[in-house]
């Protein structure tokens, strides 16, 4: 029995800006993210021009952005909106995987990239991976990068390369810590006061930019490479 004023409290979804300018794909994104009862788009637009009125008009926690916008531009339009709301998480949508196109992206500080012809349960993880504060690189980005890192080729500089996605964030350090220290989700969840699930996305992230199957191989990774500092784990 569940006593009056004790039911569990849902979050509220996430909002989210969708910035697409074909405007079929768009409604077909629209229709299937909404089916996912934590996900809610707010506000559309077809152009650069248009997102950021959008951002500066509504409260949202995430900006769904097609890279190959008219007028302004899908990077331009990034660099405006994160100058405009630095803390506002900007997911790249596009069907480009070009190096100087990731460069560019990193560059303007957007928190992931994702392809247009990812699965959407794909596109869904990487929504709530970027909103939680994780970023996310699609694995093609992520291994152009690595190539370039690998073979010295130019096309991305070294400070570029510090800011890749192999780099993790200091949250994703301190799951990582906690991962090598043997603690599953729920722990860290407890010991981090963040909700399982955000920590779920957070370890998804970390997989995908160490290159690893799971949680051994990104312990053992993390501690070869002194990805984490010894010192934070409890």
């Amino acid at each position: 029995m569940i006593l009056p004023g004790l039911h569990k409290m849902a979050s509220p979804p996430l909002k989210i800006l969708l910035v697409e300018d074909d405007e079929l794909f768009r409604l077909g994104l629209r229709v299937r993210l909404e089916r996912e009862p934590e996900l809610e788009i707010v506000a559309e637009a077809e152009d650069g021009e248009t997102a950021i009125e959008m951002v500066r008009s509504h409260s949202l926690d995430i900006v769904v952005l097609d890279v190959g916008l008219p007028g302004l531009g899908g990077v331009e339009a990034c660099r405006q909106i994160k100058q405009l709301s630095p803390h506002l998480p900007v997911l790249v949508l596009t069907s480009h995987t070009q190096k100087t196109l990731i460069n560019r992206i990193i560059e303007v500080e957007a928190q992931g990239y994702c392809l247009k012809g990812a699965p959407a349960h794909t596109l869904i993880l990487a929504i709530q991976s970027v909103a939680a504060g994780a970023s996310w690189w699609d694995s093609t980005a992520t291994t152009e990068i690595r190539a370039a890192f690998e073979n010295n080729t130019n096309g991305l500089s070294a400070s570029d390369l510090d800011k890749s996605p192999a780099v993790l964030t200091r949250r994703e350090q301190e799951i990582l810590a906690l991962i090598a220290d043997g603690k599953t989700n729920q722990e860290i969840a407890r010991m981090l006061y963040i909700a399982p699930g955000t920590v779920r996305v957070h370890v998804h992230a970390i997989l995908q930019k160490l290159d690893v199957r799971d949680r051994t191989q990104a312990a053992v990774i993390a501690i070869q490479r002194n990805l984490i500092n010894q010192t934070t784990i409890i």
